[in-house]
């Protein structure tokens, strides 16, 4: 049952007992004001927070529904209010959402319709503690940004399956965060207070991961001078994570899946299995069914990685985070610079807005660390920007200088994320949304290239 406190402002006596049994029945715990004034006065009052959602009448002596509203956005704006009146007037609704109500509700008040709305705002109050309580515990870190409808769904589901030691499988585009939904997946577990061990498996050859994850004997391999013990023992009674789940070969897939059966290991060049205790985090770019029908995934190994899906989404989906998360970088790399975060002009906010993020989060932090070392007031303006963000330069060239073919306005376009990134190309490889080994098959057809490193 519901254990959140709601205050009930309403000067109708019939129509405030009518409102408390109705919320009553959910498991909120009620407490009534009989006026405007009244209920203010309970609100300042209020010091422990006690008091989770505010149900109001509009029309009330000494203090109307607006007024309450309007002194609650400057003095409690995280108390959600829900406001009821008589009036149905479009106009007035739009005032009251302005100034910070919820939800605007005619009346005689639809019993059904309130209880909804009211589980609706307790639900998005409780997932916007969650997200400040996530940030909190990894301060310091790298944490999950953004209070938007996709990102809250994500703050959910991560609550939800955090206490369990269910495999989990994250997906969403290059650089969108899915290391860091992992972390974070890990630091709201019970596992917290044990390892969590990251490794890529698109960054190392078959025989290097297989070596990785499970260890190896001693005389396993030339060079195998003692035993090691791979990253299923050392992320013991913590977390594994595994990027880029899908690039593994057919050999690792049979592995991975006796692992997962199993819970143990068999060292490379040993014949003994080991048990593991570990909770196996998964991610990918990729769309695994797809890759399962055409036969590159075994089924198997799928569906016991598929337990719980966790959807990353794309930086385009959050368009109101996209400011939010600007300024969270701004900080933190003014911060390691040692120097005042410069403010955001609005010409850099419409063109942070405007541009489609390709390559997800990782961009918009690349885009503000180069925004901040170009900074030379205390303003950032759209010259700071990367040229392909601030539309100052067209992607790829002219396409009228004597009508380049596909290859060469392909080549142009990497060349200048190339630029972006200063000649990384594994930065370079998730802003194009492709692997290291593609972008160097895509170098490959042109005679100067890998010339950049």
């Amino acid at each position: 049952m519901a254990s959140e406190r709601i205050l009930v402002a309403e000067d109708d006596e019939l129509t405030r007992g009518l409102l408390v049994k109705a919320l009553a029945r959910d498991g909120y715990r009620i407490e009534e004001a009989t006026d405007g004034e009244a209920a203010l006065e309970r609100l300042a009052g209020d010091g422990a927070g006690e008091i989770d959602l505010v149900v109001s009448d509009v029309q009330m002596p000494r203090r109307s529904g607006m007024e309450l509203v309007a002194e609650l956005g400057r003095t409690r704006p995280e108390i959600p209010v829900v406001l009821l009146t008589a009036y149905a007037d479009p106009s007035a609704a739009m005032d009251a959402i302005a100034l910070g109500a919820v939800d605007y509700l005619a009346k005689p008040v639809d019993v059904m319709a309130l209880r909804a709305s009211v589980r609706g705002a307790l639900e998005r109050r409780r997932l916007k503690r969650e997200n400040a309580a996530l940030r909190e515990e990894v301060s310091g870190r790298r944490a999950l940004v953004g209070t938007s409808p996709p990102m809250l769904a994500l703050y959910k589901q991560i609550a939800q399956i955090a206490a369990t030691d269910a495999t989990a499988l994250i997906t969403g585009e290059s650089g969108s965060g899915k290391e860091l939904v992992a972390r974070t997946l890990h630091e709201r577990s019970r596992r917290a207070s044990g390892p969590f061990i990251a490794v890529s498996c698109v960054a190392l050859a078959e025989s290097v991961l297989e070596s990785e994850l499970f260890g190896h004997e001693k005389g396993a391999f030339t060079g195998a001078v003692g035993l090691r013990r791979g990253l299923f023992e050392e992320a013991a009674g913590g977390t594994l994570f595994l990027d880029e789940i899908g690039e593994v070969t057919p050999k690792m897939q049979t592995q991975l899946l006796r692992v997962l059966q199993e819970h143990e290991i068999r060292r490379v060049g040993g014949s003994a299995t080991v048990a593991v205790d570990v909770r196996l985090v998964a991610a990918t770019h990729r769309d695994l069914q797809a890759e399962v029908a055409a036969g590159r995934m075994r089924a198997d190994l799928f569906y016991r990685l598929n337990v719980v899906t966790l959807r990353v989404p794309p930086l385009r989906e959050r368009g109101e985070d996209i400011v939010h998360l600007a300024r969270h970088f701004l900080a933190r790399q003014a911060a390691s610079l040692r120097r005042p975060a410069p403010e955001v002009s609005p010409e850099v906010v419409a063109a942070l807005r405007a541009y489609a993020w390709p390559g997800n989060v990782r961009e918009l932090e690349n885009a503000i660390a180069h925004a901040v070392a170009l900074c030379q007031r205390g303003v950032l303006v759209r010259g700071d920007l990367p040229a392909t963000i601030s539309g100052d330069a067209p992607i790829g060239g002219a396409i009228d200088e004597g009508w380049p073919t596909i290859e060469e306005l392909e080549r142009r376009y990497i060349d200048r994320v190339l630029a972006h990134t200063g000649g990384n190309k594994t930065a370079a490889a998730e802003i194009l949304g492709v692997d290291r080994r593609t972008l160097q098959r895509l170098f490959a057809k042109t005679p100067d290239g890998g010339a950049t490193s």
